[in-house]
């Protein structure tokens, strides 16, 4: 498949690694321009190009930026055919993307993307830490697979979706339309918490709304305050405190 992928920090330069690795055609992009990331695209096996390059030629755009910088966006996808899959990989964190009132009123994430874009969105990749998606990629039907939800409401694009993800290594789980994807934002028990698929269909069926802006910033303030946290430790805080939803 041929892929775009706009982002190339820590998810989007290696999701662009662990596709091309799987056999699709990666271009990689980013706000700096094609010369600024070309070693960088060279290693993971994509071709560096500008964002405008990214979403011509392909079947599938991911899009891995912060929320605040999807302004930059405006008008990239008016000409985008509209059978091609745009996956958002994007997390709220207001210390870093200022207020944005509309999600902090309750609108999803992802569905606040898809009004800034003005196209549907599969939300995708969210809830894993870069770690986790370098290092703990497994073969399907491995018993210890980590699972990772996907969102989205329309069934091919989300279908897409779904076998991109178990390409880069990770058992997709189906979590439901984009307007239920606030159960995989951060502060919920299905983000960042290294689930099997059975565990994590049951902890997107567990959080309270109103908690996972009180658990992010209670994580946010730890997370700041801590020092040296490997891997592991933060993934055990993440569990426990969102088992208390």
């Amino acid at each position: 498949m041929k892929i775009g992928i706009i982002g190339a920090g820590n998810i989007g330069a290696n999701l662009a690694k662990k596709l091309a690795a799987s056999g699709h055609e990666i271009k990689l992009a980013n706000s700096k321009g094609p010369e600024s990331i070309r070693d960088l695209a060279r290693d993971v096996g994509a071709n560096a190009v500008s964002s405008e390059d990214a979403v011509v030629g392909v079947e599938a755009i991911v899009v891995s930026i912060p929320l605040a910088k999807f302004s930059d966006l405006a008008g990239l996808f008016a000409q985008v055919p509209a059978d091609v899959v745009v996956i958002d990989t994007s997390n709220y964190y207001p210390f870093r993307d200022g207020q944005i009132d509309p999600i902090d009123s309750g609108m999803p994430e992802s569905v606040w993307v898809s009004e800034r874009i003005g196209r549907p969105v599969v939300k995708a990749w969210n809830a894993l830490l870069a770690e986790t998606l370098i290092s703990y990629g497994q073969p399907a039907g491995t018993p210890s697979r980590i699972a990772i939800p996907v969102a989205g409401d329309d069934p091919q694009a989300k279908a897409i979706a779904l076998r991109l993800v178990d390409d880069t290594g990770f058992d997709p789980v189906d979590s439901g339309n984009l307007i239920d994807s606030w159960r995989q934002q951060p502060g919920t028990p299905a983000y960042c918490t290294e689930l099997r698929a059975d565990e994590l269909k049951s902890a997107l069926a567990k959080p309270e709304k109103a908690r996972a802006p009180q658990n992010r910033e209670a994580l946010i303030a730890f997370f700041m305050s801590a020092k040296d946290l490997n891997h592991e430790e933060v993934v055990a805080q993440n569990r426990a405190v969102t088992a208390k939803d």
